[in-house]
């Protein structure tokens, strides 16, 4: 089977930017969906099943990233991460 694989820009909308709790969540969709996740900001990649990894982005309030999902619920990660970057999901 074809892994898909998704991606876009997300700017980053959570107050305290991309700290512990939202990384927790970051990998915690890694693992609902089983997709590969790799976030990058500017020419630094990480990969979105490390909550260390995620945290040496430091992505602050207003940083883009590019967000890319592969497997077969690609799409649903994606979303997801989107919700949760922009601030939908609760965290602050």
């Amino acid at each position: 089977m074809i892994a898909m694989v998704v991606g876009r820009e997300v700017t980053v909308a959570l107050e305290n930017g991309l700290h512990m709790a939202p990384a927790s969540h970051v990998v915690d969709v890694a693992r609902r969906t089983g997709c590969e996740l790799l976030l990058r900001k500017g020419t630094t990649s990480v990969d979105g099943t490390s909550i260390l990894d995620l945290l040496t982005l430091a992505a602050e309030k207003g940083s883009v990233l590019f967000v890319e999902a592969r497997g077969e619920r690609a799409n649903e990660a994606l979303e997801e991460l989107e919700q949760l970057l922009t601030g939908r999901l609760g965290h602050r």
